[in-house]
């Protein structure tokens, strides 16, 4: 997962470097790479820059993990930013409101009836 960031850190353009790599997900037959990024803050406007860039020199990505694990082919690198984190916070921000607002029990109101 280090040969990913750092053929990025590699590259001429600075704004890019500021891009972290989460995880990297290979296909079974090692053909196809997924690189998940840390969406972090940033605007859609400036995740389709960077997610730009990232395609525009996807060659010499590849060209530079080829080059420093001694490969024959790289697998395909397709780049996405990870929303998984925004999802799990979301699911947490309503668990914690489930907790605030308790649902109330329909068998105590037929009780007290």
């Amino acid at each position: 997962m280090e040969l990913v960031p750092e053929a990025i850190s590699t590259l001429k353009d600075i704004k890019i470097h500021e891009v972290d790599v989460i995880d990297v997900k290979c296909s079974r037959g090692r053909s196809d790479a997924k690189i998940f990024l840390d969406p972090h803050s940033y605007t859609e406007k400036e995740k389709n820059a960077f997610l730009k860039i990232l395609r525009m020199t996807r060659s010499l990505i590849e060209a530079h993990c080829m080059q420093d694990q001694g490969w024959y082919r790289c697998p395909n690198l397709t780049f996405e930013f990870d929303e998984h984190f925004k999802k799990v916070s979301r699911i947490e921000d309503l668990f914690k409101q489930i907790a605030k607002d308790p649902i109330e029990d329909p068998k105590k109101d037929e009780d007290e009836s």
